[in-house]
């Protein structure tokens, strides 16, 4: 007799955290209920993303275009032993090898949705209607673009055939809508984020920030994010001992960069900190600021930054785009999106009475504790696993 049922984490793509960061949450939270727990996926890049911990148990196998991604698929599908098998998004490398494996094996699958996918082609609005010649260029030359596996069209395949999964867990409401299944927010490890094991002075001193009064953005600035429009509000305020943190920087694009040339007296950049770092790094903060504006893709996510300041009984300044109301509920700072002046209003009402502020940053970490917490995430996935 086994001890304990072995659950199956299957991520498309090791090489980045499109996917890692949700797998390491459910394994957390699967563990903490006595599951024993893998992370399986392919490497499409050099190396494993660099956030991943040395000691974590991941299986990993090369990547690459098809025709040879047949043979990735076979090695993996070897590998794949657990009794449940938990592909992380609707993606080929993912969710299609987990429909493969459940084919021959009986196991059953269930599909997490943390982000539409296709909203970064254009979401309903993508279609794929090439001509002959296109189509045999896209199939038949070595870089066409049909050898992709993550390709749209792929992508868009995956998406009717979720109904193909044993269960299904999305984190926003937009992705319930879309996808049906069961809601399991993003916990937070809220032990670890305890504003009572950090002290906000001794942070600030650490990062070099004593002198200023902190607005940190704890992740990596895309346009999207809305980071402008808080370098706007700045501009606006003019008062030069406010400074917007931005820790880790993007490993996209030169993005920050231009943010720099542009608005560098308000910016200070940290780097990348290890997981058990960043409560420290984020205990530093006067204000965390999660102004994501409003687009197909933002609408389907959940900011991880908000339960970053809500863990740690921050102040959080954010807009109403998606589920950020309903996770802030009453205690947090919600503005519109794209609005600098909306923005500058608040960090100036936050300082004003910064006591006031902090009062609402410990309603929010209780709402965090009951909602989004690791253990309440685990709450939710006993029933999902039960129901199998």
């Amino acid at each position: 007799m086994k001890d304990k049922v072995k659950v199956s984490l299957l991520v498309w793509n090791l090489s980045t955290n499109d996917g890692f960061i949700r797998a390491s949450l459910l394994q957390t939270a699967l563990n903490r209920l006595g599951y024993e727990v893998e992370i399986l996926g392919f490497l499409f890049g050099k190396e494993l993303y660099k956030a991943i911990p040395p000691e974590a148990k991941i299986h990993t196998i090369a990547g690459s275009n098809y025709p040879n991604f047949i043979q990735s698929i076979r090695k993996i599908l070897k590998l794949i032993d657990g009794d449940i098998i938990y592909a992380i998004k609707p993606q080929p490398a993912s969710f299609g090898v987990a429909l493969l494996k459940k084919l021959y094996s009986k196991k059953p699958v269930i599909l997490d949705i943390d982000d539409w996918e296709l909203s970064w082609h254009g979401g309903d609005k993508w279609h794929y209607r090439p001509q002959l010649k296109q189509l045999a260029k896209d199939l038949l030359k070595k870089d066409g673009a049909l050898r992709l596996p993550h390709h749209p069209l792929y992508l868009k395949l995956m998406e009717n055939l979720v109904s193909k999964a044993n269960a299904v867990t999305v984190h926003t409401s937009f992705l319930q809508q879309r996808f049906g299944g069961i809601s399991v927010p993003n916990g937070k490890d809220t032990f670890l984020f305890d504003p009572a094991r950090y002290n906000p002075e001794e942070s600030r001193s650490r990062y070099g920030l004593s002198e200023y009064r902190v607005l940190m953005f704890p992740g990596a600035p895309r346009p999207y994010k809305g980071l402008e429009d808080v370098l706007i509000a700045l501009d606006k305020i003019n008062q030069p001992d406010l400074k917007l943190v931005i820790v880790g920087g993007s490993p996209y694009d030169n993005y920050d960069e231009q943010l720099q040339q542009q608005w560098g007296r308000w910016i200070i950049k940290l780097p990348n900190y290890p997981a058990d770092v960043m409560p420290d790094v984020v205990a530093a903060a006067h204000i965390i600021v999660v102004p994501q504006r409003d687009t197909p893709e933002t609408r389907a996510q959940f900011p991880l930054k908000l339960t970053d300041g809500m863990a740690m009984a921050k102040p959080v300044l954010s807009t109403r785009v998606g589920d950020i109301p309903e996770i802030l509920g009453d205690t947090g700072y919600l503005v519109e999106p794209a609005c600098p002046e909306q923005i500058a209003e608040q960090i100036q009402s936050i300082f004003q009475d910064l006591d006031l502020a902090n009062a609402r940053g410990m309603k929010a970490r209780q709402r965090c504790i009951d909602k989004y917490s690791i253990e309440a995430m685990a709450s939710t996935l006993k029933s999902v696993i039960t129901r199998l």
